[in-house]
C-alpha cells in the first residue's frame, strides 16, 4: 500500500492515504486491467474486509466487515447511485454502472461514514472515481472473452473504450466512454433445466463536458445511460411446478450538474443530479412481476475553510427526494420521501503527529425527524513509518419505502407466503467502533485493524399467521434483533527479489445474534486473500488465491455449518509496445464446484474460466 496515495472519499476532499481518518484501501487501474471485471464486486474481490455474499436469483451483494450489503454506500465521483435494493428484491443493479475503461480508481472505506454520507453508510463507502479529461487527447479501448469449463454455458465478451481531451485547450474538455457486454447463463448442474448463473447483456455510455472559466472554477456537466437484459430459467414451486424464463430489462440514467470552487479563504462544491432505475420484467409462463421505477433528485453542497492554522472546517447540507413507483407500494402505486441533511466537521491538526476529526449529520426523515450521526477519529503519526489511527461513530438506517407503506403487499417465496408492510418500524442504528495502525518500510508495509459493530433493532420478517401453510402464510417487518460483529483485519504486501511481490490480508470475523446468541448467517468466520506476482520488462503474471471459511447459513428450520473453500487464479499479461497489451489467464483453476458440496451456499461460484484480452491506448 502506497501511504502517499492521495484519497477523497475519508474526508470529502483530497488527503493522503496515511493521513486519511479511516481505514481506506485503493483498487488501481492497472490491478483492474489485470483481470477479469464483469462489474464492481468483481472488481473488489480479494480486498481487505471485503466480501462477497449471495442475494438471490445468483446475484451479489458486497460486504464490508460482515455488515450486510444494504449498509454499503456506492458512489461514482462521490454521487450517489441508486440503491435499487431499498425498492426491488434480490437487487445487485448499483453495481454496473460505470464501466472498468472509464475507471481511474476505487476507493473502499471499512467502517461508518454516515457523519459525512447518512443512511447506507453504516458498513463503508465505496466510491469509483471516473478518469477525467486532460489537457492532451487520451484514450484506451480493451476487448476480453472468456469460456467456462464443462460446456454447461457462462460464455462472456466485453468490449470498451474511452477518450478524453480539449476541445477548447484551458477551457472546455470533453471525455466519453462506452461498453457492451454479455454472460451466457450457465446451467445449474443438479437440474440442467434451469440457470444456475443467470444471463445478462448490457450496454452503458457517459459523456462529461468540463468548463473552466478560470483557475478558480471547475463546472462539469455529464450523463450516463445503460441498458441491461438479464435472463434466467427457473422453477415455479407449487402443487404443480413448471419451469418458466424469466427476463428482466432495466435502464439506467444519470445526470449532474457540479460546480466546484477553490477560493483565497476555502473550497465550495454544489451539485445537483438525478438518478433513475426503470426494471420490467416478462415471462415465458405464469404472471411477470409489475413494472417498478426508483428515482432520486438530489441537489447538495458544502464549504471548508481553515481557522487558524489547526482546523479546517466543513459545512454542507443535501436534499433527496426518493420516489418509487411500483404497483405494489400503495393502492395509488407510488410512494415517496424527502430527506434532509445538515453537516458539521473539524478537523484539528495539534502538531505534525496528532489530528483528530469531529463530525456530525444531522438528517431529517419525513416519518422520523430529525437524527445525528456523530463521530471522532484520531491519528496519531508516531514515526514516519508507523501510524495509528481510531475512533468511533454511529449512524442510522432507516426503513425503505416499501418497508414503512401500510399498503405494501407482495407475494414472495414462489407463491409461499404474502409479505405486508409495517409503518410502526423504528430506524436500524450502529455503532462502530475500531483501532489499527499502518507500518511501512523500504519495500514493504503492513497493516493491522480491530473492530466492534453493534447493531440495533435490526429489520427482519416475521410470520404473522398461518405459518408453514403455503398461499396462506402471512409475514411483516419488525424490529427484532441486535447483533454485535467483532473482526481483525490484517494486511501487507513486500517487495520480494527478482521481480516478485507479494500482496495478502486475512480477516476474523465474530458475528453474533445477541438475542439468540446465535451466529448470523453468510459470514464466514475466517478470510483471506493473496497474490503472488512477477513483473518483467515485458510479461506479467500473478498467482492468487481467495480462502472463505466456513459459514453457517438457514436451512430446514436450522442453522447449517457449510465447508470452507479456496478458489485459486492465474493472470498473465504481456506487453507488445507502450500501446498494446496482452493479457489471459484461468479463474478458478481447480474448478471449486459448491454445489457439489452443498446447495445452501448463497452464490454459486462460477466453474473454471477461461479468459484472454487485448488493451489498445492512445
Amino acid at each position: 500500500m502506497d501511504l502517499d496515495t492521495i484519497v477523497v472519499t475519508a474526508s470529502a476532499h483530497e488527503t493522503r492515504l496515511r493521513d486519511a481518518p479511516a481505514f481506506v484501501d485503493v483498487v488501481t487501474r492497472d490491478e483492474l486491467l489485470s483481470r477479469p471485471v464483469l462489474d464492481l464486486a468483481d472488481a473488489l474481490r480479494g480486498s481487505p474486509g471485503v466480501s462477497l455474499s449471495g442475494i438471490g436469483f445468483s446475484r451479489r451483494g458486497i460486504r464490508l466487515r460482515g455488515m450486510d450489503s444494504e449498509y454499503t454506500l456506492v458512489l461514482v465521483d462521490g454521487k450517489r447511485v441508486s440503491a435499487a435494493s431499498d425498492a426491488i428484491a434480490h437487487a445487485d443493479f448499483d453495481l454496473g454502472w460505470m464501466p472498468v475503461e472509464a475507471i481511474e480508481r476505487i476507493e473502499v472505506v471499512r467502517g461508518p461514514m454516515s457523519s459525512l454520507y447518512g443512511s447506507e453508510a453504516l458498513g463503508g463507502v465505496v466510491n469509483i472515481i471516473t478518469r477525467r479529461a486532460t489537457d492532451q487527447w487520451r484514450g484506451s479501448a480493451a476487448y476480453n472473452g472468456g469460456v467456462v469449463a464443462g460446456g454447461h454455458g457462462g460464455g462472456v465478451y466485453q468490449a470498451g473504450v474511452y477518450a478524453g481531451g480539449p476541445l477548447v485547450p484551458d477551457v472546455l474538455g470533453l471525455s466519453f466512454n462506452g461498453e457492451t457486454r454479455r454472460k451466457d447463463d450457465t446451467q445449474d448442474p443438479a437440474d440442467p433445466r434451469l440457470s444456475e448463473q443467470e444471463g445478462r447483456d448490457a450496454q452503458s455510455g457517459n459523456l462529461t463536458l468540463t468548463w473552466t472559466p478560470d483557475a478558480r472554477q471547475r463546472i462539469d456537466a455529464s450523463h450516463l445511460q445503460g441498458r441491461e437484459r438479464r435472463w434466467r430459467d427457473t422453477l415455479q414451486a407449487g402443487g404443480v411446478p413448471y419451469v418458466y424464463e424469466s427476463v428482466d430489462h432495466l435502464d439506467r440514467r444519470q445526470s449532474s450538474l457540479s460546480h466546484q470552487g477553490s477560493w483565497g479563504w476555502g473550497d465550495t462544491r454544489i451539485r445537483a443530479y438525478r438518478s433513475t432505475l426503470d426494471r420490467s420484467n416478462r415471462r415465458s409462463q405464469g404472471a411477470a412481476t409489475a413494472p417498478q421505477s426508483l428515482v432520486d433528485d438530489i441537489v447538495d453542497a458544502q464549504a471548508s475553510t481553515r481557522f487558524g492554522e489547526r482546523h479546517r472546517v466543513t459545512v454542507g447540507g443535501e436534499w433527496r427526494r426518493e420516489r418509487l413507483e411500483d404497483d405494489t407500494v400503495s393502492a395509488g402505486g407510488s410512494a415517496g420521501l424527502v430527506h434532509r441533511a445538515l453537516l458539521l466537521q473539524d478537523e484539528i491538526d495539534f502538531d505534525d503527529t496528532w489530528s483528530l476529526v469531529l463530525g456530525s449529520r444531522a438528517d431529517h426523515h419525513d416519518k422520523f425527524g430529525w437524527h445525528h450521526s456523530p463521530r471522532a477519529y484520531g491519528i496519531f503519526h508516531a514515526s514516519d513509518r508507523l501510524t495509528f489511527k481510531g475512533g468511533v461513530g454511529s449512524g442510522f438506517k432507516a426503513p425503505t419505502l416499501k418497508q414503512l407503506s401500510p399498503e405494501y403487499s407482495a407475494v414472495g417465496g414462489g407463491g409461499m407466503f404474502t409479505i405486508v408492510g409495517n409503518p410502526a418500524l423504528k430506524p436500524e442504528i450502529a455503532t462502530t467502533w475500531e483501532l489499527g495502525a499502518t507500518w511501512s518500510g523500504s519495500g514493504w508495509s503492513a497493516q493491522a485493524t480491530a473492530f466492534q459493530s453493534d447493531l440495533e433493532d435490526l429489520v427482519q420478517t416475521l410470520c404473522l399467521s398461518d405459518c408453514g401453510i403455503r398461499g396462506r402464510e402471512l409475514r411483516s417487518y419488525v424490529n427484532v434483533s441486535k447483533a454485535r460483529i467483532r473482526g481483525v483485519e490484517l494486511a501487507a504486501d513486500i517487495a520480494l527479489p527478482g521481480g516478485f511481490s507479494l500482496d495478502a490480508n486475512y480477516n476474523w470475523l465474530q458475528p453474533r445474534d445477541r438475542e439468540t446468541g446465535l451466529p448470523l448467517v453468510e459470514r464466514p468466520r475466517h478470510g483471506a486473500a493473496a497474490a503472488l506476482a512477477w513483473a518483467g520488462d515485458a510479461w506479467r503474471s500473478a498467482l492468487r488465491a481467495e480462502y472463505k471459511g466456513t459459514q453457517w447459513q438457514s436451512g430446514a428450520g436450522a442453522l447449517v455449518e457449510l465447508p470452507d473453500y479456496t478458489l485459486w487464479s492465474l493472470d498473465l499479461g504481456y506487453r507488445i509496445t507502450d500501446r498494446v497489451r496482452l493479457r489471459g489467464g484461468v479463474e478458478n483453476l481447480t474448478d471449486e464446484r459448491l454445489a457439489e458440496t452443498s446447495a445452501l451456499y448463497a452464490y454459486p461460484e462460477t466453474g473454471r474460466y477461461y479468459h484472454v484480452g487485448v488493451n489498445l491506448s492512445f
